[in-house]
């Protein structure tokens, strides 16, 4: 069945996405001030829901929810989605962040939150964004989070400043996922709280929309820093429990990882497919690129890298589904260090075997390597992983304020 899935997706993507990039980048100039959801997209997910491919990021959960894949099974298709980052994840409404907002709402959400923002999320009517990353603070340490969220009454109140919220630019954005501190003298990883804050709430201002190397994103909902005046929701909107907000967000960027590292070599295969042809297409120094050995030698460690990091997501996967994300914790960091790191290299070389062509957008070898250094730092910079997967590697004693290591 996971073979059968995958075959529909990659015929669904190189049959409609693959030719809609074209159209997409169309539409999007036709409509330089906007951040909506391009026609083009909506059409393709008609498509997605005809084949069955929607929602498959959701495997059944609590409260009958979700009806996908597990991880292991929705590896395969989420590398396939990596091969068009642009189209293909939201065509198939699994595209970041809603995917893991909706995975928190299944896990976390009573049943009137997951009425009122679960059901249209798994429907596409709505979008929604992640706020944890702070500009003032070092938010590879959750534990720093400034945001104040306070009681009041039957009110939480939110003030705080927060960026790279993805997709909170587009107006259809309708919830905020927040995280602030609830209890500043509690426990290390107690003070933090998630709460969900309606976009159109009083207090909430949208300052300003953020590019990542050039490049808004403008087509996914851009990622917007957004400000918390005194923005006042029900204490019914609170996501979990009072003081689960760490562990929360760590369950929300298990799964998240294992998605964005099989994206990712989606991406390391589309820009070897181009090379391929660029390569043998290509001539120079009397001959074709693919004559020459440093270029050989490019795609050699390109397929190395591939699927030696294939099988150790997969793993991981496998793992998370099996034993739980806390037991593949190690895995999970693991995944998320080499995979960003080579799929760069790859692009890079890439970048270089196409030349100045490789820096433009006429090709989305450029697009993709900014995707994948962004990665370094989006869940988490490499040095934070390195430095926890070392501790654990060495087997040193955990700590109080560092929890615990397998």
């Amino acid at each position: 069945m996971t073979r059968a899935f995958a075959d529909e997706a990659r015929t669904f993507i190189d049959e409609h996405v693959l030719p809609a990039e074209p159209v997409l980048a169309k539409q999007v100039a036709d409509t330089p001030g906007a951040w909506t959801v391009r026609p083009v997209v909506r059409a393709l997910q008609e498509t997605a829901r005809e084949r069955g491919l929607w929602n498959l990021f959701l495997p059944p959960g609590p409260h009958g929810l979700g009806g996908g894949l597990s991880n292991l099974r929705y590896a395969p298709v989420a590398e396939l989605t990596g091969r068009s980052p642009r189209l293909a994840p939201a065509a198939m409404n699994c595209a970041a962040p809603d995917t893991g907002n909706m995975e928190l709402l299944a896990h976390f959400g009573t049943s009137e939150q997951r009425e009122a923002w679960l059901e249209p999320l798994l429907e596409a009517q709505i979008r929604s964004a992640f706020c944890m990353t702070e500009p003032a603070t070092a938010s590879s340490d959750a534990s720093q989070i400034a945001t104040r969220i306070h009681r009041d009454g039957a009110e939480y109140v939110v003030n705080g400043r927060k960026w790279f919220a993805t997709g909170a630019m587009n107006p259809d954005c309708r919830l905020l996922i927040v995280m602030g501190k609830t209890d500043p003298n509690g426990p290390r990883h107690r003070q933090q709280s998630m709460l969900l804050v309606p976009r159109d709430t009083p207090g909430v201002t949208v300052v300003r929309p953020l590019t990542v190397l050039g490049y808004d994103d403008r087509d996914h909902g851009g990622h917007a820093e957004i400000v918390f005046d005194d923005a006042r929701v029900p204490a019914a909107n609170l996501l979990g429990e009072i003081g689960a907000g760490f562990a929360i967000a760590q369950a929300r960027l298990g799964p998240g990882r294992v998605h964005h590292c099989m994206r990712a070599l989606g991406m390391a295969e589309r820009a070897l497919d181009l090379c391929r042809t660029r390569a043998n297409e290509r001539i120079a120094f009397g001959g074709p690129l693919a004559a020459k050995g440093v270029v050989r030698t490019w795609a050699a460690e390109a397929r190395v890298e591939i699927e030696a990091l294939r099988l150790l997501v997969l793993k991981t996967a496998w793992l998370m589904d099996t034993v739980g994300a806390r037991e593949a914790r190690l895995e999970i960091q693991s995944i998320k260090i080499a995979v960003p790191r080579a799929v760069q290299r790859i692009l890079d070389n890439a970048i270089q075997l196409f030349g100045a062509a490789g820096l433009s957008d006429d090709h989305p070898l450029a697009e993709m390597l900014a995707a994948a250094r962004a990665m370094r730092l989006a869940d988490g910079p490499d040095e934070v992983h390195l430095a926890a997967l070392g501790k654990a590697e060495l087997r040193l004693p955990s700590t109080a304020t560092e929890g615990e290591v397998r």
